[in-house]
């Protein structure tokens, strides 16, 4: 075994070896004072093989023994030096002042101030950005082309020494899966690739354009978990297409500006570095930085064509190190462009590798993208390709193509550890003791406990498994739900709780049916989904606003006794309906029973109101009947699934919702006739370098005279916990309205101001501002506290603490925040801006969420 592993050691040390051996590397730096000399030319001349180095003036270039290296830079007298058998693999340059030209350059672009007045590169870039209208592909009446696309997510930056300790010392097979990346030439371990084949087709008239997904094939240590594909779905989120040719380029969840933009004339510095060739053609480079480099922008260089289409024929870009961007220790992104027969420029080849550095006790990650585009085509599309509205579609057997399907589209080959992932992933499961630490990992992150292999059902979620509340006290609740690996169609949950200090049972049981199969869980996209609950259980009127679950461990700690609650009786059916363009249609029908339970009463006007309250419930009941119908439109939305739930992730699309709920007096024995419609419209805007605005605008009307607990309630948050689109200083029904309208803007800075004060700069903090209106009248109606009102045998008297707004006189909230404190805390300073002479007024708070965002 020793002699094996030392033979896989030394193969190992041989294959990175030879892989060094077949390019040149070194640093250029000046001669007179050490300094490296960043993005110097470095070029084979007369054969169409050049590199540049990078910030630090590292660079690397392929070995071609008999050719000559030239090594230049503005400012610095050119060397060439020839390349031999003596020719070291590693070759540090120092290049010497031309002192005439650096003098020149001097007065230029490093003494004088930049100036975008009479700068020959600003003026290239004014030129470049007016011509890309001519050059986009959409000035044509069709086209089409076939993509790659391989992703791959590898342990970074192993040291050689480690490959012989630890881990690697005990498994030996795990030095198999080791290589050299291609990008950065550091030791890697991949442990996922995903490949996707597709087709883009084009039609200008009718506008149209859709994305066919041929072929698609995910391998690795992410298949372990059941929720693997959310790794898939957020890494192709966040390092989407780059589109240079687009004024924003969405990177990171981020749009940075292009440098090819109207935008980023303003934004960047340029500066025209040298003309050289690209294989045959004469090209302007250009180099190019933020103007402030802790804004979230590119650095790099442009190799612009010296003809009338001033189109990109090469970019090479990197993040800046002192960007504000959380995670990324380094980004390279390579494009390259080619000219087709018919003269048009096209991108063949877009590749991006990032390292990472999630937090210092992790190891680093590197995540490589290797796109590449080919069978460009003009020719009019057959009709049938354009058939629905979705922007995606997916064939079906997409994810059951075979090796010969592979090999004819594969564009880019897979390195030996990608080809070998199947038998990397099953040792990985066989490993001593590692089914234990999978389990561990799965309830952490995924909430969520597996009963079997595979996973017939599922113990979640895991935090409500404790929780704790005012009627209650202490409650236990155990949640199980039934997975596709049972039914890809039907699926059964449910949870079975009790309340310790009140001795009461509590349950909920849920049947789905699904009308398209589903990978795991019913809730997946698109979810067309039939279900019926029946569910029993005690909750606070405020639990709706939650976006998580009300027994969550976490949300059970609130900065005012929540005290008002009740029990609930529901029997419930819905019908969802997902498009795959972005519509959802909701039809809910309930039956609902109440009873009034801690500070709660449902007593109306024509008793008298009640003194004592009892905690575990007065015999006080409602009952209602009702049906909603909602329609939710988000075009372009994306979504993560985890086992409890789904998240959006791309927060980029406009959203838009109406929804109505009819009661009905006498049905089913509901005692109340009543109408209720809400609208909501929520909005992103991206601000450039001044980060993101979102806006949420929502409205509403209770048409008919109803009781209290059917009013409008304000979306109060009782919690320490950040819960988005709520207000954070508003106790639960301290606003009791029939209508409503509520404005929230929400302002994250990213560091625009931060940035720019000096020492605080380097802690990368963001700033956040909030404000939070909501408007709210009640009519005469409804208010119990009018003379007209008293004795009336429908309305109720409204419980302690609860006010009727004056229309006149909104209720407004300001946050002021500190996002990214040690990359992942967020705190919030939340002050109350008037009704302060309320008694169940909190005139300020503090908020606080831990989050991961770049």
């Amino acid at each position: 075994m020793i002699k094996l592993r030392g033979f896989l050691i030394g193969m190992m040390c041989l294959v990175g070896m030879t892989s060094y051996a077949q390019q040149i590397t070194g640093y250029v730096t000046d001669a007179e004072t050490g300094d490296s000399i960043p993005y110097a030319s470095v070029v084979y001349k007369g054969h169409h093989v050049n590199a540049i180095s990078n910030g630090e003036g590292r660079y690397t270039i392929a070995r071609h023994e008999g050719w000559n290296i030239t090594f230049s830079a503005v400012g610095y007298k050119t060397r060439i030096i020839p390349v031999n058998a003596k020719t070291k693999a590693k070759l540090n340059v120092a290049l010497k002042p031309d002192k005439q030209m650096l003098a020149e350059v001097t007065v230029k672009a490093k003494r004088s101030r930049y100036s975008r007045k009479n700068n020959p590169a600003v003026e290239l870039m004014k030129r470049v950005v007016e011509a890309k209208k001519k050059t986009d592909l959409s000035v044509n009446d069709y086209y089409q082309y076939s993509k790659y696309e391989k992703i791959t997510t590898s342990l970074n930056d192993l040291k050689p020494e480690q490959l012989e300790q630890g881990v690697f010392k005990k498994h030996p097979w795990l030095v198999e899966q080791v290589e050299v990346s291609s990008a950065t030439n550091k030791l890697i371990l991949p442990v996922s690739i995903d490949e996707t084949v597709s087709q883009k087709v084009y039609r200008k008239e009718p506008r149209a354009e859709k994305t066919i997904i041929q072929g698609q094939s995910s391998k690795g240590i992410n298949n372990i978990f059941q929720t693997g594909d959310v790794v898939n779905t957020v890494i192709k989120d966040v390092f989407t297409d780059i589109d240079l040719y687009q004024d924003h380029i969405r990177l990171l969840q981020y749009p940075f500006i292009s440098p090819i933009s109207k935008e980023g004339i303003g934004f960047y510095r340029y500066y025209i570095e040298d003309t050289l060739a690209i294989e045959r053609d004469s090209c302007f480079h250009l180099h190019f930085l933020p103007n402030n480099q802790n804004d979230m922008g590119f650095r790099g260089d442009l190799y612009i064509l010296k003809d009338s289409t001033l189109h990109v024929r090469r970019c090479e870009m990197t993040i800046p190190k002192q960007s504000n961007v959380n995670f990324v220790k380094n980004v390279k992104i390579l494009q390259e462009y080619e000219k087709l027969p018919n003269g048009q420029w096209v991108l063949t080849k877009d590749d991006m590798s990032t390292e990472l550095s999630l937090l210092s006790f992790l190891r680093e990650l590197i995540v490589t993208r290797t796109t590449r585009m080919r069978d460009y085509a003009f020719d009019p599309i057959p009709k049938k390709l354009f058939r629905g509205i979705a922007p995606e579609v997916t064939e079906a057997d997409a994810q059951m193509r075979d090796d010969a399907f592979w090999s004819q589209f594969r564009q880019v080959e897979l390195t030996k550890s990608e080809s070998s992932m199947d038998k990397f992933i099953h040792r990985i499961e066989n490993m001593k003791g590692m089914k234990y630490v999978i389990f561990g990992l799965k309830a952490l992150f995924e909430n969520s406990i597996e009963t079997s292999t595979p996973n017939y059902i599922d113990i979640c979620p895991v935090n409500t498994i404790l929780s704790h509340n005012y009627v209650d006290g202490w409650r236990s609740r155990l949640s199980l739900k039934t997975t596709a690996n049972l039914s890809k169609h039907f699926f059964l949950s449910g949870y079975y709780g009790r309340g310790w200090g009140s001795h009461q049972n509590y349950y909920n049981a849920e049947f789905t049916y699904s009308i398209n199969p589903k990978k795991y869980l019913p809730h997946e996209f698109p979810r067309r989904t039939l279900s019926i609950q029946v569910n029993r259980d005690v909750c606070s009127p405020g639990d709706r606003f939650m976006d998580t679950d009300k027994d969550n461990f976490m949300v059970a700690f609130k900065w005012a006794e929540t005290n008002k609650m009740m029990y609930y009786n529901r029997q419930q059916v819905t019908f969802d309906y997902e498009t795959d363009w972005g519509l959802k249609a909701t039809l809910i029908g309930k039956l609902e029973e109440n009873e009034a339970c801690g500070k709660m009463s449902f007593r109306t006007l024509d008793v008298a109101p009640r003194e004592e309250f009892f905690r575990t419930g007065n015999g006080e009941h409602i009952r209602t009947t009702e049906v909603t119908a909602k329609l939710r439109y988000a075009p372009g939305e994306t979504y993560i699934n985890n086992k409890l739930r789904r998240r959006v992730i791309n927060l980029d699309a406009p959203v838009f919702s109406v929804s109505h709920t009819m009661g009905f007096d006498g049905v089913f024995g509901g005692q109340y006739s009543y109408n209720y419609t809400e609208l909501h419209i929520y909005k992103r805007f991206w601000l450039s370098s001044w980060g993101k605005l979102d806006i949420s605008l929502k409205g509403g009307m209770q048409w008919n005279q109803v009781p209290y607990p059917l009013l409008i309630h304000p979306a109060a948050n009782q919690s320490y916990i950040i819960i988005p689109e709520t207000f954070n200083l508003i106790n639960t029904m301290e606003f009791l309205n029939d209508r409503f309208a509520s404005l929230m803007v929400s302002w994250d800075l990213n560091g625009k101001i931060f940035n720019r004060i000096p020492l605080l700069n380097k802690l990368h903090w963001r700033e956040y501002i909030g404000f939070r209106m909501l408007w709210g009248e009640l009519s005469d109606k409804n208010n119990p506290f009018l003379p007209e009102n008293v004795g009336n045998k429908r309305l109720m008297y409204f419980p302690e603490g609860s006010h009727v707004m004056n229309p006149d006189r909104p209720y407004a909230e300001i946050v002021l925040g500190i996002h990214n404190i040690f990359k992942f805390f967020h705190v919030e300073y939340v002050r109350r801006l008037n009704y302060n002479d309320l008694p169940t007024s909190p005139k300020w708070g503090m908020r606080y969420v831990i989050a991961f965002s770049f």
